[in-house]
């Protein structure tokens, strides 16, 4: 199996590799190397220069502001920024570009499109999720929260939580009920929501690392205009699962590359502990390579598909179930390679509660007890563990759906 890049992806590597030594300073060793307190400036700066350089969405057609290059190219990008210690992007920009921006691409109206997509780009909108409520998290079908025509405006009343990014965000997209009457996937709808009105509150939630990157998004009278829906009404749950889809399949020929730069990471810790000496912690890192290897090789298949021109279905749940079930795992090795300094842990902590501390930065103890204490979380958010069996037993697997419990009685 030949997996060498062609001939134009390298020459595409060659040129963002002159872009980083043109942008970067002589001495730059990755955000890891910067005062916590100024990566954030930073980041700032550089999807400014990203834009500038028509970076940030290679795979989007050019005439909506994007690179017109093929997700290969993305991954080219991905290892060279990922070497060079630098974002991909802004905070907000998995929501903007990779889950909502794809999305509009494939469902929105024309008009859509040419109002929304370069607001994404250029960062006048900044994007957060609101799926998930109280009472509906993996039963996302089930989600409560209303949305009302009138007029020429909808109006929105309900609750969402877990909403990443939401303190930072100005827009919202939202499933919400517009049909009560109809069953539970029928009556949804996909609405896009302006995030700066007297109807939306933002209430950070605090997680047991200290930060607040999950939020509680209220909405009492918010409003929305007519055409801000994604689809007619009723086709919510079939755009949901397309938003999902990206979100899952595209970062699975990325992603490997940042658990690959964790793990070395982490081999480095286990010589310098002298825990490598241990031949079961060997053990365990070797299983750890074999799963990191596996996962570039789910990513190559998936990636295969978008360049198919084959958008992403339900067998992005195998990137989604396998990444994060796996991260649990080897951060469980790295608290037992740091032993008793994971009690009371020192150093830099990571600038995202979502990942290991960024190249260039010391390998400290509160790197990896703050990733390990996040690890958890990975096996919930962007859909659970156990809903993702779900989905690839019965989508991709064709296997028959599991009984369910209606009013006492059985029901398939």
């Amino acid at each position: 199996m030949d997996i060498s890049y062609p001939s134009q992806s390298e020459a595409f590597r060659q040129r963002i590799c002159e872009f980083l030594k043109s942008n970067l300073p002589q001495d730059w060793s990755g955000t890891g190397a910067l005062e916590k307190s100024t990566v954030v400036e930073f980041t700032e700066r550089w999807r400014k220069t990203l834009y500038e350089n028509n970076l940030l969405a290679l795979s989007w057609p050019r005439e909506y502001g994007g690179g017109g290059l093929s997700p290969l190219e993305q991954v080219v990008l991905a290892e060279e920024f990922m070497r060079a210690g630098v974002p991909l992007g802004g905070s907000n920009d998995q929501f903007g570009i990779q889950m909502v921006g794809n999305t509009l691409i494939e469902w929105g109206t024309e008009e859509q499109k040419r109002y929304f997509l370069p607001r994404i780009l250029s960062g006048e909108d900044r994007w957060c999720q609101g799926y998930s409520e109280p009472n509906a998290g993996s039963d996302l079908a089930n989600v409560g929260t209303k949305a009302v025509l009138d007029g020429d405006t909808w109006v929105l009343n309900g609750q969402k939580i877990w909403t990443s990014g939401g303190q930072l965000a100005n827009w919202i997209f939202v499933l919400v009920r517009t049909n009560p009457l109809e069953e539970k996937h029928k009556g949804l709808s996909f609405l896009l929501v302006p995030m700066n009105q007297p109807g939306v509150e933002v209430r950070p939630i605090q997680m047991m690392s200290g930060d607040s990157e999950f939020n509680e998004v209220f909405f009492t009278n918010a409003v929305t205009d007519r055409e801000n829906i994604i689809g007619a009404p009723g086709d919510g749950w079939a755009v949901a699962m397309t938003l999902l889809g990206y979100e899952r399949g595209e970062s699975a020929a990325t992603l490997p590359i940042r658990f690959r730069m964790e793990l070395d990471r982490l081999l480095e810790l286990a010589k310098e502990s002298g825990a490598g000496k241990d031949a079961l912690i060997r053990q365990r890192l070797a299983w750890c390579y074999s799963k990191v290897e596996i996962m570039r090789y789910l990513g190559l298949r998936t990636l295969t598909g978008f360049l198919g021109g084959k958008s992403p279905g339900p067998e992005s749940s195998i990137s989604k179930l396998y990444w994060s079930e796996y991260h649990k795992v080897v951060t469980e090795l790295a608290i037992d390679i740091l032993g008793a300094k994971a009690l009371a842990p020192t150093g830099r902590a990571p600038s995202s509660a979502f990942r290991t501390d960024d190249p260039g930065a010391p390998n400290s103890s509160m790197s990896w007890v703050m990733t390990f204490l996040n690890s958890r979380a990975g096996t919930i958010y962007a859909g659970t563990s156990q809903i993702q069996k779900n989905i690839l037993a019965e989508k991709v697997l064709g296997l028959p759906r599991e009984p369910s419990i209606v009013l006492g009685e059985s029901r398939r």
